[in-house]
């Protein structure tokens, strides 16, 4: 008994110095320099030598508490690449100290406003103090002109506003607003940086055509991107012999599970939109029925339809692959995949 009032005792003394100490200005002081120096220092987690892929973005147009939707980031070499711009991405790659000087493209798999909403914020990210030559290069489908200039139109003020009041050092108008590029070539290499080759591929998700699935390759290692889409061979022939197969999911399941609470809290036109939705994405074992066919070594579950916000529901998310296939992962916002150069070592961290 006396062991556990000493015990006690001893923690309330030292709560209570902790507190103490945190009200003086010089403990204060320092702690803010500490914090400042740790939230301007560069992400480190990337090796050099490898072809890397971080999920900026696992969610989707269902709300989910602090979950992104749609980004992904490809490091090959010393240069980074994003894959769609869902909204809250960009937050993501700011809290995690991304680099925005080494990113040189966005590539857009469809036009859906889940891929598209944090683009203007990745534009500001990579043009106020970041030196970038010239304007934001997108590649994306029939369509990707329209939305840039209706972006730049929405944002012109700004653009001004953060002229006049940083100067040209800063914020530069040659720089500014985005050249857009429209994806006409399929299934070939249509953009090559040193030794990143990026090919493009049909899916389907209509009524959205064309939709777009991207194959990076980079020294020998290759990751695919599926993009929003159903079950497909188109798919399962691009991602052929791939190291890894990013593929969107949606447990159908669950989904009718919600439909159902929809229909009972008489909000029927969302639970039709439950409804509607089902016929063009794909489930996890459908996913892992692609990963399978094409010879795929893992398999990375996004743009995750509806985001399990706890481990039954990922368990019931997931129901059923394990049947089927070994090797796969449930991402997560900040799920990191490191493919080092002339090995078949595929690393997955989990960065916060």
């Amino acid at each position: 008994m006396k062991v556990i009032r000493y015990l006690v005792f001893t923690t309330l003394v030292l709560v209570g110095l902790i507190y103490a100490l945190s009200k003086l200005q010089i403990v204060q002081d320092f702690l803010l320099k500490r914090a400042v120096l740790n939230q301007v220092s560069s992400f480190q987690e990337f090796p050099d030598d490898a072809l890397s892929a971080l999920v900026c973005g696992s969610g989707s147009p269902i709300p989910a508490e602090n979950i992104a939707e749609t980004c992904i980031l490809i490091k090959a070499g010393e240069n980074y690449y994003i894959i769609d711009s869902g909204g809250g991405s960009v937050e993501n790659l700011f809290t995690w100290q991304i680099d925005f000087s080494k990113i040189k493209a966005v590539f857009l798999t469809h036009l859906h406003s889940d891929h598209i909403s944090d683009l203007p914020n990745l534009h500001l990210n990579t043009w106020i103090a970041q030196q970038r030559q010239g304007r934001l290069q997108v590649y994306g489908p029939r369509g990707v002109k329209r939305v840039t200039e209706g972006f730049e139109k929405a944002y012109e003020l700004d653009y001004i506003y953060r002229h006049i009041h940083h100067g040209n050092n800063i914020a530069p108008l040659d720089n500014v607003g985005f050249d857009a590029n429209t994806i006409d070539v399929l299934n070939e290499v249509f953009y090559q940086v040193d030794d990143l080759k990026v090919t493009a591929f049909e899916v389907e998700h209509d009524p959205v055509t064309p939709a777009l699935g991207f194959r990076f390759e980079y020294g020998d290692r290759s990751i695919v991107i599926s993009g929003d889409t159903k079950y497909s061979q188109k798919t399962i022939d691009a991602a052929r012999n791939a190291d890894v197969l990013f593929h969107e999911a949606q447990a159908n399941h669950l989904l009718s599970e919600l439909e159902d609470g929809l229909i009972s809290a008489k909000r029927v036109l969302t639970a039709k939109i439950m409804e509607d939705i089902l016929s063009y994405h794909t489930t996890p074992v459908e996913a892992a029925m692609i990963a399978n066919q094409a010879n795929v070594d893992h398999l990375v579950f996004y743009h995750l339809v509806p985001y399990p916000r706890n481990n039954l529901m990922a368990e019931i998310f997931v129901r059923g692959v394990d049947d089927i296939r070994e090797n796969w992962t449930l991402s997560k916002d900040g799920t990191l995949v490191v493919l080092p150069l002339n090995s078949d070592s595929i690393e997955i961290s989990l960065i916060k």
